[in-house]
């Protein structure tokens, strides 16, 4: 890891909400760093904002990559100033844009350092987002997360079910942030989660 001449690896691991993904990308960036290995850990729309966090209670600061961020180029300035870059972790890949991960294949591609990216497959609606879409297209390998998540009838979920004030809905803007318990206290007018759903209860629009 980061050198040009030895190959990296990028490698996309997916699933739905509660899959263990931003606990995963916590575990590897901490063993990481424990073995001396020079990293940057990245998030986008995090429930903690600038920080990667896990359900489980634990956050660590990340890089916040926006649209305007060029990865490559942040990677190539990383290890300008550090000496070398080993590895990226990238947690809510599914939020980047395909140019972004364009340019986690170039880190790849031009460093020789690993790039370890997480997110969900599919949206509210049971569509690709346009950074999973472009990952499933692009990343070397991928895997799903071994973590079961189980729908309200206790089969396999499948589908994030956005509800806007408990009822499920379709329809709306693909990022919304919002989690799979409501707050105390909405902050504003209307209170969106998400329900884990099977495929066929997602299709029928039945929730628990």
């Amino acid at each position: 890891m980061g050198d040009a001449t030895t190959p990296g690896v990028l490698r996309f691991s997916y699933g739905i909400m509660g899959s263990g993904k931003s606990t995963v990308a916590l575990q590897v960036h901490h063993n990481l760093t424990r073995r001396g290995l020079l990293g940057v850990l990245c998030t986008l729309f995090d429930r903690d904002g600038t920080a990667v966090s896990s359900r489980l209670g634990v956050s660590r600061p990340a890089v916040e990559v926006t649209p305007e961020v060029d990865l490559l180029a942040m990677a190539h300035e990383f290890a300008l100033v550090n000496g070398t870059l080993d590895f990226l972790v990238c947690d809510e890949v599914q939020f980047y844009a395909a140019g972004q991960v364009d340019q986690l294949g170039a880190v790849v591609d031009e460093l020789g350092a690993d790039v370890f990216a997480y997110g969900l497959l599919t949206d509210f609606r049971g569509r690709l987002f346009e950074g999973t879409q472009r990952m499933m297209e692009l990343a070397d390998e991928h895997v799903p997360l071994s973590v079961e998540a189980r729908c309200w009838c206790g089969r396999r979920a499948t589908h994030n079910a956005r509800l806007v004030n408990g009822a499920m809905t379709r329809e709306g803007e693909t990022v919304v942030i919002g989690d799979t318990e409501a707050p105390e206290t909405p902050l504003f007018g209307d209170v969106v989660t998400y329900e884990l759903l099977c495929r066929r209860h997602y299709v029928e629009g039945l929730t628990g």
